[in-house]
């Protein structure tokens, strides 16, 4: 698989990343643990999780497949805190991941959000910590908007701090605040980009109503009912509609179009695949194959009178 440098880091990370939100919280440590096998023999080498993930339960799987597989030199990992920015709350945080991930160190780690309680400054010192210790290679964020992100650069560089390097926002066809600033600024200022629920956490594969009273069981927006606060509007179900009769008319997978879109994106470096099993990865592969023209036939689906 295609790998690209992540912005100024020295990492080249997959296309396609393996997005570990769903190990023991959708699906058990044997399927995890699959995942995770299929994912790095199809060329998949930046690996996310989180310590809110599952309350822990995503680090520690991917951990204990560390441990019994010895791959750690094989993928590039990253976590996230998840807030309370405080200097003796990051180094306690961070400290409890590399327990569960059973690692010295993490490449990338994320502030999981934006901390409006703290200053930035503050905030910043804490995460540079992770990188003096060598308990982390480069900090970043993920969900910050594109005001809170410039005041992150600003910070960074009028205090001599480490600068943020990576950057994890949320991007799809129903999800597109991040072109209008938030790229141009990454780009910028060489902030690599993974980008996450390229499917709208399945919103875009057409298998939800308007009635939140009947989600379907089992899937991530029964499981995390806040997603419906995200998508569900008449304007995002109107794009669903013209995805599934561009899908009627290709002969393409809605899900297989939002997806080729999201991959065409030349602003984003590595797309986080939220999988259940490995069919998921399978079909993020076949997308990134066919992007170009997955790509054109839905935005000229979107953009039909």
């Amino acid at each position: 698989m295609e790998l690209r440098k992540l912005g100024s880091t020295p990492f080249e990370v997959s296309r396609i990343a393996l997005g570990c939100v769903t190990f023991g919280r959708e699906i058990s440590q044997d399927d995890s643990f699959r995942l995770m096998d299929y994912a790095v023999e199809h060329g998949i080498n930046l690996f996310d999780t989180a310590e809110a993930y599952g309350e822990g339960a995503s680090e520690r799987i991917v951990g204990a497949w560390l441990r019994a597989t010895g791959s750690r030199d094989r993928i590039v990992l990253q976590t996230k805190v998840t807030t309370n920015f405080s200097p003796a709350h990051v180094q306690e945080a961070l400290q409890r991941s590399l327990e569960r991930l059973q690692c010295d160190a993490v490449d990338f780690y994320l502030m999981h959000s934006f901390d409006a309680e703290r200053p930035l400054e503050e905030s910043l010192a804490s995460m540079q910590w992770a990188i003096a210790s060598g308990l982390a290679k480069a900090i970043g964020c993920s969900n910050f908007n594109a005001a809170q992100l410039q005041s992150a650069v600003d910070v960074a560089r009028d205090c001599g701090l480490a600068p943020i390097e990576v950057l994890q926002p949320i991007y799809n066809l129903a999800a597109r605040d991040a072109e209008k600033d938030l790229f141009p600024l990454c780009a910028a200022n060489r902030i690599g980009v993974t980008s996450y629920s390229p499917l709208g956490a399945g919103f875009l594969t057409g298998k939800y109503t308007p009635d939140r009273g009947a989600l379907p069981e089992g899937s991530r927006f029964a499981i995390k009912p806040a997603h419906a606060d995200i998508y569900f509007n008449d304007a995002n179900f109107e794009i669903v509609e013209r995805l599934r009769a561009a899908s009627a008319k290709s002969g393409h997978s809605t899900a297989a179009l939002a997806m080729g879109w999201v991959l065409q994106c030349h602003a984003i470096d590595s797309v986080l695949v939220g999988a259940r099993h490995t069919g998921h990865i399978d079909n993020a592969i076949a997308a990134l194959k066919a992007s170009s023209e997955l790509a054109a036939i839905a935005s000229e689906a979107l953009h039909a009178a």
